[in-house]
């Protein structure tokens, strides 16, 4: 109703506009003179101009534009549209005067319609816009916001904060372009580059700074939020351009700094010629469904032609809702949700004796190190028993590839989960050598947002007023985001030949001290004065920094840069087979004592030196 009495308006006050223009311009061209003033013609000449004008801003759809937002398109809209009435009008007037049905006039007055016409016509549209932003009056009360980017990006963030926000009013601009430099952008001053940034947050009393830079890259970013670290500030981010949707850059879509945005990581280049070559058309088995890792496999294993996409999980409420997540937006996929626990070798074997999956990519284990310190024997059940469980289930149904994730706990480990871990990877190697079922090992570091993820517990921390717990000092891990571990997973599979122990590169290894300080300085506040950092000791199996391959593993490029394959994987232990039937008989007659489980999981694993 509103669009339609907007509409209704802006035509009426065309029509007066265009009405006042013929009069204004008969009168100058009669020099003012009333004596001489020819009303007949003046009226003929309004009865061919305004159809005429009207028509032509119907056919440009003037009408239907959002003025409230108008741009230099908007503009050019109605000067064409003029532009195109007025000469059409002078052809018409022309004509008639050639067949001698109205009088003649000055060709020179169609000048003075076209200018003001246009002169009335940009007036009334920008009093328009000066009254939808002036109902939005400035609160001198809202906190001071630095915009860092002064590009279309930052401009439109600029005008959404400054005129339809309550929450931030922008006081100033930053841009490393030295050509915007010392310019205003609706008023806002640009007063420098991205190392101005410290200077500018105390000169204007910024509260929070926006990152307004959408095709930034991410080690820009990084760079940048590094900067803004140095400020007591809050720092926010507007997303990317190719996270936001049709490419439309919304105030509503700043969110606060992530940890993920100081990595400095690109996101990966998939062959995805290759990955559908190996994927397209196959029945696919992910374990561990439903957990961090387990889910992001499923999502993205959906953007190639499956056949059928198998959901094995323990858990019945998180494949319920992965599975409701995916058949939303994957309608033609064959989607099959399954309950069951790998250590039950009868399960297994029904399940892939029933859907014979081609691909299996095991994702399922135990992880937390401190719990499985405490709870060796569910540890060697789930990550080594459950694991030959599945290796010898896929070589009796026939899969062609199996993908047994692992960690760089698996290393000289210090801990149960990192002996079992590796203990799996060993019963993997052991069955590629004796099956026709490729098997490969893909081996990464922590993944930022996973469960137990020292991240979230970070920020709850913070937002409790602390204090934030930590472990120990020089603490450090190797860190990457769970889609992108996942594309590399996905892609390492495409390499598989049989027998690969695949490193995916994880960048430079972060300090977790620098990590909750970072997280600290980020919701504005000081490390050590606003919120306590208390350490705690390193807990039963910690490591103060981890490895993804021991000395033994020397590694080759692959066809992705990010993507490394480790030589002398083999196990060489003759006795491998017979050790690990030990272990699985202490399991299964639950004799979960350290010192009965231990001895045997350190002859299996050699390189396993327990840290109490």
């Amino acid at each position: 109703m509103r669009k339609r009495r907007n509409r209704l308006m802006f035509m009426i006050s065309d029509m007066v506009i265009i009405s006042l223009s013929v009069v204004m311009s008969f009168y100058i061209l009669m020099e003012g003179k009333t004596t001489h003033f020819d009303g007949y013609s003046m009226f003929q000449s309004l009865m061919i101009v305004l159809p005429v004008c009207l028509l032509a801003f119907v056919l440009y759809k003037v009408y239907h534009r959002l003025w409230k937002y108008a741009s230099i398109i908007e503009a050019m809209l109605v000067f064409k549209a003029v532009s195109l009435a007025v000469i059409t009008s002078f052809l018409v007037q022309f004509l008639l005067e050639s067949l001698q049905v109205v009088r003649h006039i000055s060709p020179a007055i169609y000048l003075l319609f076209w200018l003001f016409i246009l002169t009335g016509i940009f007036t009334s549209r920008f009093i328009f816009r000066y009254r939808q932003e002036s109902k939005y009056p400035i609160n001198l009360e809202r906190e001071r916001a630095l915009i860092v980017g002064a590009g279309d990006a930052g401009m439109l963030v600029a005008k959404e904060l400054k005129n339809y926000r309550k929450t931030l009013l922008p006081v100033a601009m930053i841009d490393d372009n030295a050509s915007k430099q010392r310019m205003r952008i609706f008023g806002i001053p640009i007063v420098g580059g991205r190392e101005d940034i410290p200077l500018a947050a105390e000169r204007y009393q910024v509260h929070t700074i926006v990152i307004a830079m959408p095709s930034a890259s991410k080690r820009e970013i990084a760079e940048v939020v590094n900067i803004c670290k140095k400020t007591k500030c809050n720092v926010k981010i507007l997303p990317r351009v190719s996270d936001i949707i049709d490419g439309k850059v919304s105030v509503n879509k700043i969110r606060d700094v992530e940890v993920e945005d100081l990595l400095g990581r690109d996101p990966s280049i998939l062959d995805l010629q290759g990955i559908s070559e190996y994927l397209e058309s196959k029945t696919v088995l992910v374990t561990g469904a439903g957990g961090s890792i387990g889910s992001e496999l499923c999502r993205q294993l959906t953007r190639f032609k499956l056949k059928e996409l198998i959901m094995l999980g323990h858990g019945e409420n998180s494949i319920y809702q992965i599975k409701s997540e995916l058949m939303k937006k994957n309608s033609d996929l064959v989607l099959t949700g399954l309950i069951g626990d790998i250590q039950d070798r009868k399960r297994v074997n029904s399940i892939f004796g029933k859907y014979k999956p081609q691909i299996v990519f095991h994702a399922a284990a135990h992880k937390h190190v401190p719990i499985m310190e405490d709870n060796p024997l569910e540890a060697i059940k789930n990550n080594v028993i459950g694991t030959r469980n599945l290796a010898e289930a896929a070589d009796a149904s026939g899969t062609e590839r199996f993908v047994q994730i692992s960690t760089d706990k698996a290393v000289r480990p210090t801990s149960i989960m990192g002996a079992t871990k590796r203990a799996a990877e060993m019963v993997i190697q052991a069955m590629d050598e004796k099956s026709d079922t490729n098997f490969c090992i893909v081996r990464f570091g922590n993944v930022l947002g996973s469960r137990g993820s020292v991240v979230p517990l970070f920020k709850k921390q913070i937002q409790e007023g602390g204090p934030v717990t930590l472990t120990h000092p020089d603490m450090v891990r190797y860190f990457m985001t769970i889609p992108e571990a996942v594309q590399l997973v996905i892609q390492a599979g495409a390499f598989v030949k049989g027998g690969e122990l695949f490193l995916l590169d994880m960048g430079e290894p972060v300090k977790i001290k620098h990590l909750a300080e970072t997280l600290i300085s980020l919701s504005g506040l000081e490390p050590g004065i606003d919120i306590e950092l208390k350490y705690t000791g390193i807990r039963p199996g910690e490591k103060l920094y981890e490895e993804l391959l021991t000395t033994e593993e020397e590694i080759q490029d692959t066809e992705h840069h990010l993507i490394f394959r480790a030589k002398n994987v083999s196990v060489s232990d003759p006795d491998f087979f017979s050790k690990l039937i030990k272990l699985e008989d202490l399991a299964e007659q639950e004799k979960g004592d350290s010192d009965i489980l231990l001895p045997v999981l350190k002859s299996i694993v050699p390189t396993y030196q327990p840290n109490k």
